[in-house]
């Protein structure tokens, strides 16, 4: 146990040390912690890490996958829902068969076998992606149907993959059954999370306890991704529609103290639990060896592999995008997007963890005892694709984007965000200041009172207006007054240590002042991270 604890300590070391250095070379830490995985793991002496597959789907994918649904808005999320499901489902069916194609002529896989690796690789990893399209800037629509993409992608793959190892069990397949059986568990999965999500957004209001309501929060994704996945679903689609109906619903169900501590801490529980994924996943290399096959025949197969799944998604993406508006109607509403924005998409098709742990969840044995064809070979293509799509699509990811024009796209259409949301800004202070003069009227409150309250709405109004409306020196001069607002902000927090320290004030009374200048200092932070 000891042994475990340190070197579980170890990893958050060399995780932190990989971010550090991530943010110093402007690299998603997700290739690194990859590859520092692989150079660990090719270390002598140290001790080997397992990934125990039934971990991440049971217990790392739930919340992963909850959390960035809960962070998916809703209305963009319907609006992409056709370009969203070709991806999801389309694409992902369309690469399962071309693996299976290519690995059944090219590896002389049996069909079955082909399928199963298939259905693995063909799962789209968002994380790295993202990260590099949203510090590029690139515009919000594609980054939507990227987000929507990996939310979704895994549950097909997943349905496809236990159809597939079933039939490699069985020895047949039946195209009709696994349709039906196909639909039902997508229709049974979204009820399911409905309901979950239902479920919990009132037993958290009941509640009302930050600490309580966080717990249950924690708790939400596997109560929606446990029950489908022991009945023979993904579990996948069920966490994913409790998420968005959490994040449609839940502005109005969930305290502000709740949403405030809340968001810390998915944050850091999503940013320890990917680190540790990746690092482990390169761990994994040491793991990878095989006396039937050389390396050169196995790096060869997994070029072929890789090539395969790359050039699958640019022959998906480009009809995908363009012929559903040959339709008039569709067109109308959705007019058609620049060449550059199908080809950046297809070019962020890197493959995660998922694939990995769908690789080691295959079983030994067959339903007849039999050992379970190319298993090792299976897992030793699927590392190759993830390694050779996440380090080499992600690393040139940023040059194709410069490439392509589209760095910084993005920058117009968050300068029109902006303005929406300053204008919905004014008039919420708007609406309280009527909403003060009601109040004033009717209770008669005196005007010592309700003058300060006055003055500070309609301060907050003309800030607002300014900043929406000013312009390049106001613009300046706000950011001038914002800087000496923090130092403020950190003379008032020296004094209040000092007062502390010296006995003249007591620690609730501490804690009570740093948070309401931490929330204060938030506050600008944000306002100057979005201009």
């Amino acid at each position: 146990m000891i042994a475990t604890i340190q070197l579980m300590v170890l990893l958050l070391i060399v995780i932190a040390a990989v971010a550090v250095v991530a943010r110093r070379l402007a690299i998603p830490p997700a290739i690194l912690l990859v590859l520092t995985g692989v150079l660990l793991a090719l270390v002598p002496g140290l001790p080997e890490i397992e990934l125990e597959p039934k971990v991440v789907l049971l217990l790392v994918l739930p919340p992963v996958i909850y959390s960035s649904a809960v962070a998916m808005s809703w209305r963009e999320f319907r609006f992409n829902l056709r370009p969203i499901s070709l991806l999801a489902i389309g694409y992902v069916i369309f690469t399962t068969v071309a693996v299976a194609a290519a690995t059944h002529w090219l590896l002389r896989f049996p069909w079955a076998v082909a399928f199963v690796l298939g259905a693995i690789v063909s799962p789209p990893d968002a994380v790295a992606p993202l990260s590099i399209a949203r510090r590029m800037e690139l515009p919000r629509r594609i980054l939507v149907i990227l987000e929507g993409e990996g939310l979704a992608n895994d549950a097909t793959a997943l349905i496809l993959y236990r159809f597939a190892v079933a039939a490699v069990g069985a020895g047949v397949f039946s195209l009709s059954h696994a349709a039906e059986t196909f639909a039902a568990i997508i229709v049974g999965e979204v009820v399911w999370g409905i309901g979950i999500g239902w479920l919990m957004l009132r037993l958290r209001r009941w509640v009302q306890e930050p600490r309580i309501e966080i717990l249950l929060s924690v708790l939400t994704p596997y109560l929606a991704y446990w029950p489908p996945e022991q009945l023979g679903g993904s579990g996948v689609l069920a966490a994913v529609t409790t998420g968005l109906y959490i994040s449609w619903n839940g502005l109005r169900l969930i305290s502000a103290a709740t949403r405030l501590q809340g968001i810390f801490f998915w944050d850091f529980l999503i940013y320890l639990i990917e680190g540790m994924v990746f690092l482990v996943t390169g761990l994994q290399a040491r793991r990878l060896s095989i006396e039937s096959h050389s390396a050169g025949e196995l790096v060869l197969s997994a070029l072929a592999v890789s090539a395969v799944v790359i050039v699958t998604r640019f022959v998906w993406m480009y009809p995908a995008t363009y012929i559903p508006r040959w339709i008039p109607a569709i067109a109308r509403k959705d007019p058609a997007p620049p060449w550059q924005w199908p080809f950046v998409l297809a070019f962020t098709g890197v493959r995660g963890i998922v694939s990995l742990a769908a690789a080691l969840a295959i079983p030994f044995t067959t339903q007849s005892g039999e050992p379970f064809p190319f298993r090792d070979v299976i897992l030793v293509l699927t590392f190759g694709v993830i390694l050779i799509t996440l380090v080499g699509q992600g690393l040139l990811l940023p040059v194709v984007i410069r490439a392509l024009g589209l760095a910084n796209a993005g920058r117009n259409e968050r300068s029109i965000n902006r303005t929406e949301e300053f204008k919905a800004r004014r008039e919420a202070i708007e609406a309280a200041i009527e909403r003060l003069e009601q109040l004033a009227a009717e209770r008669k409150i005196p005007a010592d009172i309700v003058g300060p309250v006055r003055d500070y709405q309609h301060e907050r109004r003309r800030r607002v207006i300014h900043r929406s409306d000013g312009d390049g020196q106001h613009a300046k001069l706000m950011e001038i007054r914002d800087d000496i607002e923090l130092q403020l902000i950190d003379a008032e927090r020296k004094r209040i240590n000092d007062l502390y320290r010296a006995g003249k004030l007591k620690d609730d009374g501490r804690r009570r002042i740093e948070r309401e200048l931490d929330l204060r200092e938030a506050r600008l932070a944000s306002v100057r991270a979005d201009e």
